[in-house]
């Protein structure tokens, strides 16, 4: 088990462009495989590789309840296909951004496009919670966080926060 550090608003990797995955080796399965401890640790539904400083479109995410057993999902290379015209708005969390939750609004359905860590293409359709969980990691990879979807008054005021705590840490 090899559990990474979780980047922190307002480190400048999370703002940074993820460089596809070329080939899937043991270095990308142990990548996926440290992110999923990570995240399972923090603890969350959810992770994306540029939150534990690496460049990389690849995402982990497992949405099973804690009497369930683990179903862990990594998808490389993702992207969304579609998006539908219907919304819902959900309270998100963020491991880089720990311990403020809003209401964001999202479509409420998406189609996605991945490989997985056999090498296979993937397709999937989903809705609900694990709809939200892929926009929210697939956002990481570009760069983008969900209090970028937030108004200016309130995304500010979390960057102010979290500037001012890192100033004190650092």
């Amino acid at each position: 088990m090899a559990k990474r550090p979780i980047l922190i608003l307002p480190d400048e990797r999370l703002r940074a462009i993820a460089e596809p995955i070329d080939k899937i080796d043991d270095g990308i399965r142990q990548l996926a495989q440290d992110m999923l401890d990570t995240m399972y640790d923090a603890p969350g539904i959810g992770l994306a590789a540029p939150q534990v400083g690496e460049l990389r479109r690849i995402v982990v995410m497992d949405l099973s309840k804690d009497d369930e057993p683990k179903a862990p999902i990594v998808m490389i290379n993702p992207e969304i296909l579609s998006y539908s015209d219907e919304t819902v708005t959900t309270e998100e969390g963020c491991l880089s951004i720990p311990e403020l939750y809003y209401e964001v609004e999202r479509p409420a359905e998406v189609k996605v496009r991945y490989t997985s860590l056999e090498g296979e293409t993937v397709e999937l359709e989903a809705g609900d919670r694990l709809a939200i969980c892929i926009q929210h990691e697939l956002d990481h990879l570009d760069g983008v966080l969900y209090i970028d979807y937030l108004s200016r008054l309130k995304r500010d005021r979390v960057l102010k926060k979290f500037q001012k705590q890192a100033r004190r840490a650092g």
